[in-house]
């Protein structure tokens, strides 16, 4: 199986989905939201900071459950074009 680049678009979706789980987080010990969602504290870290842009979609589920954010939440972080936004806000 051959995998594509990640188109730039991807990439800042990604960065946008970390932040946010971050923010979600707030303060709770990452090992143990980690732990509690089934994945490595490496695994959240990388997610949190862009470094793994596209989790798996069970991966998100999970975090969005341990975490207590709805998962329309983070579809809307993933799908919002912050250039879109400003143009919009204008």
């Amino acid at each position: 199986m051959v995998r594509h680049p990640l188109a730039p678009e991807q990439i800042e979706a990604g960065r946008r989905l970390g932040a946010a789980l971050r923010r979600a987080r707030a303060g709770r010990n990452p090992g143990e939201v980690a732990l509690a969602a089934g994945i490595s504290p490496e695994t959240l870290r990388k997610i949190e900071t862009g470094r793994l842009p596209t989790p798996a979609f069970g991966t998100v589920v999970r975090l969005s459950e341990v975490l207590g954010v709805p998962l329309s939440e983070l579809a809307d972080v993933w799908r919002t074009d912050p250039a879109a936004a400003l143009s919009e806000a204008s």
